[in-house]
């Protein structure tokens, strides 16, 4: 069994191969880097609208929720790495976050949802074209004690 090779057929492996990590592996690379990007987004929403929740209904004084909040976002957003950028409303326990906001109370048996909305922009992508990005919503519907005692 004698093998037989084609003459001028050396080398093409490289350059096939070269050509398929370029066409497939680099776009492959990107979706993994947006996706993970979004889903960073999106779970920093999430904790982020928990624990400005738990900031306001753990709270003593109305005056001291609101700073409370802030900093619990604040905190949420840069535990993933992310700037403070986003967005933060309550609305009507069980409305969508884009109805109108309402006033938390902290009064017993009060409810209300905390939002927070942020915009993830696409790595590598430029803003003309992206615009505002990808939006994620964090949702957290708050229940104010109803043995609670406020001074």
């Amino acid at each position: 069994m004698s093998e037989r090779r084609v003459a001028g057929d050396d080398g093409t492996a490289i350059i096939e191969f070269v050509f398929v990590a370029i066409v497939v592996l680099l776009p492959l690379v990107y979706l993994i880097a947006a996706v993970a990007t979004v889903q960073r987004s999106s779970l920093a929403v999430s904790q982020a609208a928990r624990e400005a929740g738990r900031a306001f209904a753990t709270s003593d004084r109305p005056d001291q929720a609101a700073a409370r909040v802030r900093a619990a976002v604040r905190i949420a957003l840069h535990d993933q790495g992310l700037d403070d950028d986003a967005d933060l409303r309550f609305v009507a326990a069980g409305a969508g976050c884009d109805s109108a906001r309402v006033v938390p109370r902290l009064d017993p048996g009060a409810q209300f949802t905390v939002c927070v909305i942020r915009h993830a922009a696409l790595p590598a992508v430029p803003s003309v074209l992206q615009g505002r990005g990808i939006t994620t919503i964090g949702r957290y519907t708050v229940h104010v004690d109803e043995f609670r005692s406020v001074p």
